[in-house]
Parts: structure tokens; sequence; C-alpha cells
């Protein structure tokens, strides 16, 4: 196998997996992969999920792998909040939320997390198109706030919502607190309502 072929074959995917590789070519010979990564062609991103070296370079192309290499999931909490310039910081760990099982993995291209959420409650995310007509699924800022508030119990008092140190410009000119409160209708759940009252008497909204 010419690896250079095979380049050819997969690079604009971003991501693939093994089982891509045996439906264009039955009889490839996995050990083609190993090779590959340990020369450093390829990266591993989890069992059976890879990408090329080249792709790594960017946060569009990470949130892309993010995306790809746990199905289904959108990106959100931290990485959203940080992303809309909610949240001050710069986030090493890109977070997500999925419908399967809490997960998290670490590779050459980062540090990923998948948070587990109610099927009920996979909503709220946006199609944002990127480079080479790839698109991600990234959750509103409504949604990226739900599901924080949600998956994360600390978050329960007036100090601990301050700490979040959201930017209110962002909070009372593109944020809406009604569509925010539509998702914690949703939930059903009495610990959000208290909390959405919390996040609204602390940042005025």
């Amino acid at each position: 196998m010419v690896y250079l072929d095979f380049k050819k074959q997969f690079f604009e995917l971003g991501c693939f997996s093994i089982h891509q590789v045996y439906a264009w070519q039955p009889n490839f010979d996995r050990n083609n992969i190993t090779r590959w990564i340990k020369k450093g062609y390829l990266i591993r991103l989890r069992q059976g999920y890879y990408t090329f070296p080249e792709l790594i370079k960017n946060a569009d192309n990470l949130h892309f792998l993010a995306n790809r290499i746990y199905l289904p999931s959108y990106l959100s909490l931290y990485t959203a909040l940080s992303y809309y310039g909610i949240i001050p910081e710069s986030v090493v760990q890109i977070t997500s939320v999925t419908t399967l099982k809490t997960y998290n993995c670490e590779n050459e291209a980062g540090q990923f997390s998948y948070n587990s959420i109610k099927k009920n409650l996979y909503n709220g995310f946006q199609f944002k198109e990127i480079n080479n007509n790839k698109t991600i699924l990234f959750a509103s800022p409504e949604k990226a706030l739900f599901d924080l508030l949600y998956l994360f119990s600390f978050y329960n008092s007036a100090k601990e919502i301050e700490g979040l140190r959201l930017d209110e410009e962002f909070l009372h000119s593109k944020f809406s607190y009604s569509v925010f409160l539509d998702f914690v209708g949703l939930s059903k759940s009495k610990v959000l309502e208290k909390r959405a009252k919390l996040l609204s008497k602390v940042y005025s909204l």
C-alpha cells in the first residue's frame, strides 16, 4: 500500500475510521496503519479512528474531530462558552455533550471530554460551516450555559455562579434568557429552576 494513495483517499474527510478503510479496500492490511502512526504520518484519535497531523493545527479542525470521534455529540459547556466569549478563560479540553455514556480521551490532537445528557435534552445546537465545506455541531449560547448548570452540580450557589465570570455585555445583548428558560422547562428539574433564578439574580437577567 502506497501511503500517498491512502492520503489522497482519506485526507479530505478530516477524520476516518478503520471501517471506512475496509469499505474502500476490503483486503487492507491494518499493519499499514500501525506503521504510519509510528512514522508520524497518521494520528490515532481513539480505537479505530484516525486523522492526519496536518489537521490538528487549528481550532476548527479540532472541533470537527471532537464531533466525529464520539457520535452523536455536539460541542458545548466550556468550549462553547469560550468560543462565544461568554467566559474569559481559554479552554484546553474540548468539551461536548452526548446521549451515550460519559467518555474522555486524550491523544496527540488534544483532550476530549463527552458528558452524557438525557435524550430529550439533546437539542439546542447549530450547524456551523468551517473550511472545506465541513460542518460542526455547536451548542447555542443558551444551551451551552444550560448544559453547564445541568451537568455540573457544584454550580448551586450565587458564589459559584459569580465565579463563572460570565460576560455581562454578552448576556444583556446577545443572550436570550427566555430561550435558556425553555431548556430549563424541558428538564423538569426544580434544581435547575433554582439555578436559573440564581443566574438571573447574579447577572440581572
